[in-house]
């Protein structure tokens, strides 16, 4: 058995695919949708909707007015790189060749394992626009993204005027705090921001995005309860996410997603990728785009007959067979990728405690 015609890219994207299929999304692939380009530069324009403007009156046969193009902005950066890889051993390599009988559930062991492995770089990969698309939607400030490991930093500011920071960022302080549960008014803060961005935009934001810890402010609330309570005529009602949720949606029309989903970091520290105490307000609807480029394997690997495989858009896999002492085969991932957030103006991030 050939462990070269058993694991090429190919293999390894169809294996990918397959396992990857149950996977559970990342919320945020949903809100900024993957596209690819080529090269390493992204450039996208942040437009500044705000109400539609009124055409202006005009005479027959009159040149007509000149109208301006209201607060366009052209953002220019240069896409973040990661790629790391692993190895396949001479004694993995030689467990395969010793097995004559591919039907061996030994030999499927051995190739599974391999397998995991490379999966394994695979879902690291997922991770890094994840991170990306979640600081943006949970930056103290202005949206910012910042990545530092491997004597390297990734430090991106998406607003650089500080436009987004002074209109659409808010850090409740003392008794507004949602730590407070006795004074403090959750939906009332809500409902004064989406009154704000509809001012401002003409898009009212509809979806919260919070972790479970920032969801159970809610949960325990005194002025939620309350409100919760007036609208049910049993004295005692046990309260529950589901009536919450409810709750919310009917009196603000707010859907509230909770994301707890976690991952580690390069040093090995479990985190959330949506903060605890933070919560997003934002429309329906894409916000941006998750934009991935063309990695050197896939731009120069293809054309010197290395095998490269594309995942999910913008993940290059490719596997290497030097032919050097030892003898091993290479599995490398690598992704060029940075999301773009055109709908910015039209989200909303508080710092609840």
């Amino acid at each position: 058995m050939n462990l070269g015609e058993i694991f090429t890219s190919s293999a390894i994207a169809i294996n990918w695919t397959e396992t990857g299929s149950n996977r559970i999304p990342y919320l945020g692939e949903g809100l900024f949708p993957a596209k690819k380009k080529m090269g390493l530069n992204l450039s996208w324009i942040k437009g500044y909707k705000g109400s539609p403007v009124s055409l202006m009156p005009s005479n027959f046969d009159a040149k007509p007015t000149l109208r301006d193009r209201i607060g366009v902005t052209k953002i220019d950066s240069e896409m973040a790189f990661f790629r790391e890889a692993m190895v396949i051993k001479e004694k993995d390599e030689q467990e395969i060749m010793n097995v004559q009988d591919s039907n061996s559930p030994y030999a499927a062991e051995v190739l599974n394992r391999i397998f995991d492995d490379t999966n394994t770089l695979i879902d690291g990969a997922l991770v890094v626009p994840e991170r990306m698309r979640m600081q943006l939607l949970s930056s103290q400030g202005s949206p910012q993204i910042t990545i530092t490991a491997n004597n390297l930093t990734y430090s991106y500011n998406y607003d650089p005027k500080g436009e987004f920071s002074a209109n659409n960022y808010l850090a409740l302080t003392g008794t507004n705090k949602w730590s407070d549960l006795a004074n403090s008014n959750p939906m009332e803060d809500i409902r004064t921001i989406q009154d704000k961005v509809e001012e401002k935009t003409g898009v009212r934001p509809s979806v919260a995005i919070m972790s479970r810890k920032t969801f159970n402010y809610l949960l325990k609330n005194e002025k939620v309860k309350s409100g919760i309570l007036a609208q049910n005529i049993t004295a005692n009602i046990f309260m529950t996410g589901g009536i919450l949720k409810a709750f919310m949606q009917e009196q603000l029309g707010i859907s509230i997603i909770i994301y707890n989903k976690k991952f580690k970091t390069e040093d090995g520290t479990t985190s959330n990728f949506y903060p605890d105490d933070m919560c997003a307000l934002i429309p329906d609807g894409f916000l941006g785009s998750t934009w991935f480029g063309t990695t050197p394997e896939e731009r120069t690997g293809m054309q010197s007959g290395m095998q490269v495989s594309i995942v999910n858009t913008g993940i290059a896999i490719a596997v290497l067979r030097p032919n050097t002492i030892p003898l091993k085969t290479e599995t490398v991932a690598s992704e060029i990728v940075l999301p773009s957030f055109e709908r910015m103006d039209e989200c909303f991030v508080m710092k609840v405690n």
